[in-house]
């Protein structure tokens, strides 16, 4: 890593339910309603950052690569990693607390492209 990079750690812990993986936040978080969270946005989630980490680790040098590997698009791939940048606090928010956005999970993927001051606002219409 260089002097210039951020690393965002979230202590999760993943279980399987039903035979499908669950990301579970911390213990001492607060439980909230189980069904208040978008399932879809925290796959997305998860998938932007495991997509991230590939590229990173050089085990896909290319999008296409990972598109290839997924059985999707390339353009899938491209908006979707856009989640890998939401910043900490908006993170934190959605795996953590498990707040619901505000927003729809392609409009939160826009979200990602803004400074980091301004995503909070953005993804919950508070600041």
């Amino acid at each position: 890593m260089t002097e210039n990079t951020i690393r965002v750690v979230i202590p999760l812990t993943i279980r399987k339910k039903n035979g499908r993986p669950k990301i579970l936040p911390p213990a001492d978080i607060d439980p909230v309603e189980q069904r208040m969270q978008d399932p879809h946005v925290l796959r997305a989630i998860a998938r932007a950052w495991s997509w991230r980490r590939k590229l990173d680790r050089g085990k896909a040098s290319t999008l296409q690569d990972i598109a290839t590997a997924e059985k999707v698009t390339d353009r899938y791939i491209s908006r979707v990693m856009r989640l890998a940048w939401l910043s900490p606090d908006v993170l934190e928010k959605l795996i953590v607390h498990r707040m619901p956005p505000a927003l729809s999970l392609n409009d939160l993927v826009l979200v990602a492209e803004l400074p980091w001051a301004e995503q909070t606002e953005a993804a919950f219409g508070v600041s």
